[in-house]
């Protein structure tokens, strides 16, 4: 039986060591991927009746091999690209986990320091979440308006505009 996605609903997940770093997908592995070449976190779209949390589990154990013990649900960024549709992207850091890691399929996992990141290829909205959760913001909702050549044009957190 195929399992039913929701197209609008994802979780995205960052594994945080202990150690300063946290877990990166470098997305190089999938054809038409939107996300090739970009370094972002663990996850993708809900699966027919799961919730956030469920979601965030089973994508991080589909692509890591690891189950999460301890983990945080951080904030909802909203994804608003001009020629498609609204996404809702569900936000979570990881602190604990079991298992060992293994291959991923979409791309290269690795462990990057925190302050590499924003060296790295990411969205451009990403910088904006990623200072959040560095913060230490309580939940959040981050809403990135993109244009059609992918390039950020409008953020509003907390339904305040924010200056990019």
């Amino acid at each position: 039986m195929k399992h039913l996605r929701d197209r609008h609903n994802s979780s995205l997940i960052y594994l945080e060591n202990g150690q300063g770093e946290y877990l990166m997908l470098h997305r190089v592995k999938k054809k038409n991927d939107i996300n090739h070449d970009k370094w972002i976190g663990v996850g993708g779209g809900f699966e027919h009746g799961e919730s956030p949390e469920e979601c965030a589990l089973r994508e991080t154990w589909e692509e890591t091999g690891l189950t999460l013990t301890d983990y945080c649900f951080r904030g909802i960024v909203t994804f608003d690209c001009e020629g498609q549709e609204t996404l809702y992207m569900h936000l979570f850091t990881a602190a604990a986990w079991t298992g060992e890691l293994t291959d991923c399929n979409e791309g290269d996992l690795e462990w990057v320091p925190k302050e590499k990141v924003y060296d790295l290829p990411i969205w451009e909205g990403d910088k904006i979440f990623f200072r959040l959760l560095e913060e230490n913001r309580p939940f959040f909702s981050l809403k990135l308006s993109y244009d059609a050549a992918n390039v950020l044009c409008r953020a509003v957190l907390d339904g305040k505009e924010l200056a990019i």
